[in-house]
């Protein structure tokens, strides 16, 4: 079977990728995943996912944003820069930005403050919005909801949550990104209940690697890192999720990831 899969989230600028990144792309190609958008954190991780895509064309896309443990050093000339950023060729998404009250690395008045000015870079430049949120759920959807329709499309990367959580975000407009956290058993599930209810044209799937390996892939490689490679694996596990084929959930999922991110055909 020839597959031809878009991770939407892969964080190729993590150090860990060093060493191998062109391999570990070469991999990923040879899986089937034929396009990849590479997450920006914060200015460095931005400005490198920038460059990455810009030197793979046809492959590579890039996000450009402050994760919210980056919120407490973001100011008016982070944002100017921010801004210039997503209007760069190959930048397709604001972000990854949101809200992350489990940790709390910034505070969460920094993390509101720098998740608005954000959507309002998103607003301006007409991108949709690569969303985090992990234990701020009332807060994120408040925050989305103040924006109305004026937002142009976005996902929530990494959806772990549950029905509530789903509808909320589908209400907003949202696409949803399931990763490997559907794979595991234990912590996935609650979210391997809600995976069948997405909607067809609402799913996406992405590795976030070179976290979130896909806990049931045997044999787990030595390193414990995941790659885009491994995205097939995801890919296959949300289609038996949903009663559907891998073939169905390629097609869904890179037609969703076009429309959303504005690709170009590889």
């Amino acid at each position: 079977m020839v597959l031809d899969l878009i991770d939407i989230g892969a964080n190729l600028t993590h150090d860990s990728f060093a060493q191998d990144r062109e391999e570990v792309m070469t991999r990923a190609l040879q899986a089937g995943v034929r396009r990849q958008i590479v997450t920006g954190a914060d200015l460095p991780s931005s400005r490198q996912a920038a460059a990455l895509a810009a030197s793979h064309p046809s492959l590579l896309w890039s996000t450009a944003g402050f994760h919210p443990h980056h919120a407490h050093s973001f100011n008016s000339s982070d944002r100017s820069e921010l801004l210039d950023l997503v209007n760069a060729d190959g930048v397709v998404a604001v972000g990854e930005c949101g809200l992350d009250y489990f940790r709390n690395l910034s505070p969460p008045s920094a993390q509101r403050a720098a998740f608005v000015a954000q959507l309002e870079i998103a607003v301006q430049l007409r991108k949709p919005v690569f969303l985090h949120q992990r234990e701020a759920h009332a807060d994120f959807a408040a925050i989305l909801n103040e924006f109305g329709g004026r937002l142009h499309g976005g996902v929530a990367h990494c959806f772990t949550g549950g029905k509530l959580e789903l509808e909320a975000y589908l209400a907003l407009g949202l696409y949803i990104g399931i990763t490997g956290w559907a794979c595991d058993e234990r912590r996935g599930t609650e979210l391997r209940g809600v995976v069948p209810l997405i909607p067809a044209d609402r799913l996406l799937i992405e590795t976030d690697a070179p976290y979130l390996l896909p806990r049931d892939m045997t044999p787990l490689p030595k390193s414990r890192r995941n790659e885009p490679a491994y995205l097939p694996h995801i890919a296959a596990t949300v289609a038996r999720l949903r009663g559907e084929s891998l073939e169905a959930i390629a097609a869904h999922t890179t037609r969703n990831a076009v429309a959303l991110f504005g690709l170009t055909n590889s």
